[in-house]
């Protein structure tokens, strides 16, 4: 049977099914070796990482493609950061690094070997709340409290960033982070309330 026997559909199944290829008219079955038709379904090589996490070290052997957020989760079982949309749109996977907050759904793991990740498992010292896990309390800033982390992560380095001026200036700073239930006013609040204990324990 040649390849003008058959339709485009059936010959692309057929190349499917076999392995073959089409050389001069031809199907030569098994013509793509093993390696080739397996393409990018191989696996890579695991990577030995360093993460450094909450003031701990952390040494991982991952597949490069794991994400932050997945090693922070299913390997270190700190699950504080939640898993959202998985395109770095709602916010719910902030964490620090460096002081600097990233979505961790979008990092690879092995991009951040050696940086200094804080989660929000981290943000409490010596069985004492941050100053901002205290005013979402105190302003009732969370309802279902999937993005409380993400919201409380980003919210900590909204401050540090000097963007709590205003309840303008943190909305627009803090409009990465989505709350599907609502509380945007109660977040506001107890950022400009934490951004003022903070302000004051500095100047102290």
């Amino acid at each position: 049977m040649t390849s003008s026997d058959l339709t485009r559909r059936e010959l692309l199944e057929l190349t499917a099914a076999t392995g073959g290829a089409v050389l001069g008219g031809q199907l030569v079955p098994g013509a793509i070796s093993p390696a080739a038709a397996q393409g990018s379904d191989a696996a890579p090589h695991p990577l030995n990482l360093v993460l450094r996490v909450n003031g701990t070290e952390h040494r991982l052997t991952l597949d490069p493609r794991t994400t932050l957020l997945d090693a922070l989760r299913e390997h270190l079982q700190l699950t504080g950061s939640k898993k959202g949309c998985g395109l770095g749109q709602c916010g719910a996977c902030t964490v620090l690094m460096d002081g600097k907050r990233v979505k961790s759904c979008l990092s690879l793991a092995a991009l951040v070997d050696g940086r200094e990740i804080t989660t929000i498992e981290g943000l409490a010292q010596d069985g004492q709340l941050h100053p901002l896990q205290a005013a979402f309390i105190e302003r009732d800033a969370f309802q279902c409290g999937y993005c409380t982390s993400g919201q409380i992560m980003a919210g900590v380095a909204c401050i540090a960033e000097g963007h709590a001026g205003s309840a303008q200036e943190i909305r627009e700073w803090m409009s990465g982070n989505l709350c599907r239930c609502g509380a945007y006013d109660h977040i506001v609040a107890a950022i400009q309330d934490a951004a003022g204990t903070m302000g004051s324990v500095r100047g102290g």
